[in-house]
């Protein structure tokens, strides 16, 4: 049988997280899955280095990972997912600066904001769950 959730950032009476707690989640899982959704559909069918589509699609695989760790409120997925997006940012940044085609290029300025939404909702998330988790900690008096 599965455990309350309780975890900082989350109202552990109702095991519901709080409103800008549950902003950062559904921004960052919006982000990601629209960056999984760009990435097959730009390899595959708008603008893929060969005709037909590219094995580039399988870059998007490494997106699918945090996938279920960011539905499970898992904080440390947060973190790490907010370090392996720099890659993809990267990757934006090399294909808007060097492709010759517009859509690509369009497509490039997409993946790099997506990132960049991506990196800021992963941040205030675990920034928010240790704030709680601090406040949490100083309101016990069992633990002092």
């Amino acid at each position: 049988m599965p455990r309350p959730f309780s975890s900082p950032g989350l109202n552990t009476s109702s095991a519901r997280p709080s409103a800008s707690v549950a902003a950062t989640r559904t921004l960052a899982v919006g982000c990601l899955l629209g960056l999984i959704g760009l990435g097959l559909a730009w390899e595959l069918w708008l603008a893929p280095l060969r005709p037909g589509g590219s094995w580039l699609a399988l870059k998007v695989l490494p997106l699918v990972v945090p996938l279920a760790g960011l539905l499970k409120w898992r904080l440390y997925t947060y973190r790490w997912l907010s370090l392996m997006i720099w890659l993809y940012f990267t990757e934006g940044v090399v294909r808007a600066w060097s492709d010759t085609l517009p859509l690509s290029r369009a497509l490039a300025g997409i993946e790099i904001a997506l990132c960049l939404l991506l990196f800021v909702a992963c941040a205030w998330h675990v920034r928010l769950r240790l704030r709680a988790g601090r406040q949490m900690r100083a309101a016990d008096p069992s633990t002092s």
